[in-house]
């Protein structure tokens, strides 16, 4: 077992630095509308105005803070780099540990609302059989699990780190989930620490579960109507929806400069996902995922000042070249309504052993639809506990 300093943490963020940001709100430097139709040039400027008017004066940050308090949290330091988690037991003998893995824009609080559900599933419409030990980890260069320690702190490197926390807090066999970014390094758990990942299930699941490259007519005509839909969303996100990937992945830290500076800047650059990656019945990001919940994670960025460290993690995964390899590990994979993963191509690299196609929510399946997240959760894991 890893020797490992374990320190008790808690959040604790400053009057002055609340205050800081009030006043970075009142005096923003406010855009002109473009024309055209809302939110197709990006975030309107009314709306924006209006959730930051509330960020400065109706959200309640302290509150926000002694709700992530509750929860136990750590830091320790592993490969160099500060790594902060949540480490919640479940009362009941035998229960399974679980890392819950989030990605971009996203932050740990975004679990913050399924952790009862897996440390006590009796009471949350489950049974015993259902218990987790939950560990959710700030990936390096996110929230407080920063500044980074240095280069290459890609998936492959995030992963093999949380194998050596997973050992540290002494659990020698375990599973992952995790969505978007998580979807990466949960997989590569699987490959840099075999013997000890019990399964892992994704969801908002892009590379290693979609097809690489141009498709051949053949496979075209081969494709289902489900299919093609999410071959669809992924063309439309290649051609609208990319513009932050390619500043992220190229220069993040130039990036960092505007999102350090302007809270309304950093607010804009993560709502706008809010409204495009939630599901598209919604007509505004708070009718997915409630305006509290976004302010939050938003927060967690302003206030942590990790935008370009969160940033950099596109930086690593395109420069470092670490691109997913064949893995044996049971996978299972949930696709939510907006997601884009098909099943037979991400059965060519990966141990597909369980998928469910859902009918509702999107990529922020924590927030948007935590009772299906947590459902389907179990149910892969159900399968995988007999393998401990």
């Amino acid at each position: 077992m890893p020797d490992h300093a374990i320190t008790p943490f808690s959040v604790s963020i400053s009057d002055e630095a609340i205050t800081d940001l009030r006043t970075r709100l009142g005096s923003t430097r406010w855009p002109e509308q473009l024309p055209g139709p809302a939110w197709q040039r990006g975030v309107p400027v009314d709306y924006l105005r209006r959730v930051a008017n509330y960020w400065a004066s109706d959200f309640d940050w302290r509150a926000e803070e002694k709700r992530i308090n509750e929860f136990p949290q750590f830091t320790t330091d592993i490969d160099g780099q500060l790594i902060h988690f949540l480490h919640v037991t479940s009362a009941v003998e035998g229960a399974m540990p679980l890392l819950l893995l989030h990605g971009w824009p996203g932050s740990f609080a975004e679990f913050l609302d399924v952790i009862d559900s897996f440390v006590d599933p009796v009471a949350h419409g489950g049974t015993e059989a259902d218990a987790f030990h939950v560990v959710v980890p700030s990936l390096p260069g996110f929230g407080f699990s920063a500044p980074l320690a240095g280069e290459g702190w890609g998936s492959r490197r995030m992963a093999a780190a949380l194998a050596e926390l997973m050992a540290t807090l002494g659990y020698e066999r375990y599973g992952a989930q995790g969505g978007d970014f998580g979807a990466f390094v949960a997989p590569d758990l699987g490959r840099v620490d075999p013997e000890h990942v019990i399964g892992v299930h994704v969801n908002a699941a892009t590379m290693g579960f979609i097809p690489f490259g141009e498709l051949s007519e053949e496979d075209k005509a081969s494709l289902t109507d489900v299919e093609r839909a999410r071959l669809g969303r992924m063309a439309n996100f290649l051609s609208e929806g990319n513009g932050y990937f390619g500043v992220q992945s190229t220069r993040p830290q130039t990036l960092s400069f505007a999102l350090s500076d302007s809270p309304v800047g950093q607010l804009a650059w993560i709502i706008e996902k809010f409204k495009e990656w939630t599901g598209s019945s919604q007509d505004l990001p708070e009718e997915a995922v409630g305006l509290h919940t976004i302010l939050t994670d938003v927060s967690l960025y302003w206030f942590t000042e990790t935008a370009g460290s969160a940033a950099n993690m596109y930086y690593e995964s395109v420069h470092g070249h670490d691109w997913p390899t064949p893995s044996q590990v049971p996978t299972g994979v949930a696709v939510f309504a907006e997601d884009i993963a098909i099943r037979r191509y991400a059965e060519q690299g990966n141990n597909i052993v369980y998928w469910s196609d859902i009918d509702a929510g999107g990529h922020f399946a924590a927030l948007e639809t935590p009772d299906l997240l947590v459902a389907d959760v179990r149910e892969f894991f159900a399968g995988m506990r007999q393998a401990r």
